[in-house]
């Protein structure tokens, strides 16, 4: 039985996706759960996986072309099998790589003036073709506005145009996110609870780790490591700062989903913006798994060979800049979470302990809050119940 591969939809909001890469020719075989295609999304650039093992036959959109949601592009039949009649395909977009039009040259712009009846001497003909001049720039001197050679002489002699300033263009992962912490800073009240913690026993966690690296799969376990895990733990307790906020109905009601599962987003950033990628069911996970998907998750982030599954399913969000030298700051949340930790470095501060000043290690941690979900009394005892969990790693990661 023929298997259709469509255009995926990785949100609602999605009506295309461009084909950037067949991974198979058509007539070879291909297996089931096997890359077969790279589609670039509003979203990123993911891998689309073979739904079945056979034959690819019945390609219908090639390499560059942007397809809407849900077209059949291709087939993928047993041996021997055709693949299904083309029916009446859905409308795609326009191909986003045809060739770039080239600047028509002077002669055709004169050529094309003067056959719109404009009047021109020869003589100004003749030096306009000579210093390259769009005659529509020109204001003719002479009788009913004929152009005369010294309109065109003064036009050559005058300096020229400043440069027009570089505009660049926004790729598709730039543009989403811009496009959506805009609708998120427009739409959902935010509120935001910080704190400063002690971070020496998170160090000396990852100390201990980074020890004994067999305990975590000989995997490199690193502060957002922890700090997934961690936090994942503590949703747990507080499922209010682990739900969704859902519109509903004509006038915009809402309503409020607790999420079951734990999925910890972790913001990652590539070389035109920011994806959050997901790390489902963190709180049930071990450190060492922890840190073997987030750091398969960033390589393929910062290959664009995310996958569907990669980048959906979030119920949380942690956004790091500690690496770059960060104090604090406060981050976007993304919808429908109800909230985004945002978490500073690890630096030496000095603070007071019983009454007397000594320097810590100390980081700062910002959670921001949709207050249509989450109220301050709830953000403040989540966010006290992982700082106390930071003081004491060990204790939530047995």
């Amino acid at each position: 039985m023929p298997h259709s591969i469509v255009m995926p939809a990785l949100e609602m909001a999605q009506e295309t996706g461009k084909l950037l890469a067949w991974r198979k020719k058509e007539g070879e075989a291909v297996a089931k759960g096997e890359p077969l295609l790279e589609v670039e999304t509003d979203k990123a650039v993911v891998e689309v996986e073979a739904p079945a093992d056979g034959i690819l036959a019945g390609i219908r959109a090639s390499v560059g072309e942007t397809v809407a949601v849900g077209t059949t592009i291709a087939w993928i039949v047993s041996p021997g099998e055709a693949p299904p009649a083309d029916a009446p395909a859905a409308a795609t977009a326009r191909r986003t790589t045809a060739a770039p039009m080239r600047p028509p040259t002077a002669s055709a712009v004169v050529d094309a003036t003067v056959a719109s009846g404009l009047r021109i001497s020869p003589k100004a003909r003749r030096l306009a073709l000579e210093h390259g001049i769009d005659l529509s720039r020109v204001r003719g001197t002479g009788p009913e506005g004929e152009i005369l050679a010294e309109d065109i002489l003064a036009l050559a002699a005058s300096p020229p145009a400043a440069a027009p300033v570089p505009v660049e263009s926004l790729t598709p992962v730039a543009r989403l996110m811009a496009e959506r912490t805009t609708e998120s800073w427009t739409h959902v009240p935010h509120f935001f609870v910080t704190r400063d913690v002690d971070a020496s026993e998170l160090l000396a966690a990852r100390g201990r780790w980074a020890a004994a690296p067999e305990k975590a799969g000989g995997e490199r376990v690193t502060h957002t490591d922890l700090l997934v895990a961690l936090a994942a733990r503590v949703l747990v307790k507080h499922p209010r700062l682990n739900a969704s906020w859902t519109e509903v109905g004509i006038h915009r009601g809402g309503q409020i989903r607790e999420n079951r599962e734990v999925n910890i987003g972790v913001a990652i950033a590539v070389e035109d913006g920011v994806v959050a990628a997901t790390i489902p069911g963190a709180h049930a996970k071990k450190l060492g798994e922890i840190a073997k998907i987030r750091r398969e998750l960033t390589e393929r982030a910062q290959a664009s060979r995310l996958r569907p599954q990669d980048i959906s399913g979030a119920t949380f969000t942690i956004s790091n800049l500690g690496m770059y030298q960060v104090d604090a700051f406060s981050a976007i949340i993304v919808p429908p979470q109800a909230a985004i930790l945002a978490v500073g470095q690890i630096a030496e501060r000095v603070v007071a302990r019983e009454g007397k000043p000594c320097v810590r290690p100390t980081m700062t941690l910002t959670l921001s809050c949709d207050h249509r979900v989450v109220d301050g009394a709830k953000a403040a005892r989540f966010l006290n119940d992982l700082v106390e969990a930071i003081l004491d790693p060990e204790k939530w990661l047995r």
